[in-house]
């Protein structure tokens, strides 16, 4: 009778995590269209930085993760449209150029002059290497698109040490339109 609970465990505990992994898959043409088209939308959900020094202090906050990746709560993101780049994204690690302003700790800004190499290997895999033109502290954003639509992004700046971030590419969310601006 126990190993036949043991068992019952076991594949009700592979199911479980296996429904958990496919929860934000695309299959492989849906995303090379949407890379192709260079309008999508990475959603961030893991950060991962560099500096031990942020690690080893996150890690002394009780009852803080002991992974170096913190888990982010889906609210920021990288939207790439023809003529537009939107980033939001958190920073955590060491800035070089201090600034007193709050609002310049992260990775907030549009950009509306950047320019995109994008190249596939023969696994299906897409890297897109972005350079905004326009904004001064960010020098290169590689991203790297999986088969399944999972990305990894990492941010190269001018000022701060790297970062990566894990997450999915999705299609772009259609914003309402104001009428009265029509």
């Amino acid at each position: 009778m126990k190993k036949y609970i043991s068992l019952i465990f076991i594949f009700g505990f592979l199911f479980f995590f296996q429904s958990c992994s496919s929860q934000a898959s695309l299959d492989s043409k849906t995303v090379d269209t949407l890379v192709d088209s260079e309008e999508f939308t990475f959603y961030a959900q893991r950060a991962n930085p560099m500096n031990y020094e942020v690690i080893n202090a996150i890690g002394s906050i009780q009852n803080a993760p002991a992974a170096r990746m913190l888990q982010l709560d889906g609210s920021y993101s990288i939207e790439l449209k023809k003529n537009n780049l939107e980033v939001v994204l958190p920073y955590f690690g060491r800035m070089f150029n201090a600034s007193y302003n709050t609002s310049d700790s992260s990775y907030r800004f549009t950009s509306k002059d950047f320019t995109i190499k994008k190249s596939q290997n023969k696994k299906g895999t897409w890297t897109l290497k972005i350079k905004p033109n326009d904004v001064r502290n960010v020098d290169e954003i590689n991203i790297e698109v999986f088969k399944n639509g999972k990305a990894f992004v990492s941010m190269r700046s001018n000022d701060r040490q790297p970062i990566t971030y894990d997450g999915y590419v999705s299609k772009n969310e259609e914003k309402p339109q104001d009428k009265d601006k029509l």
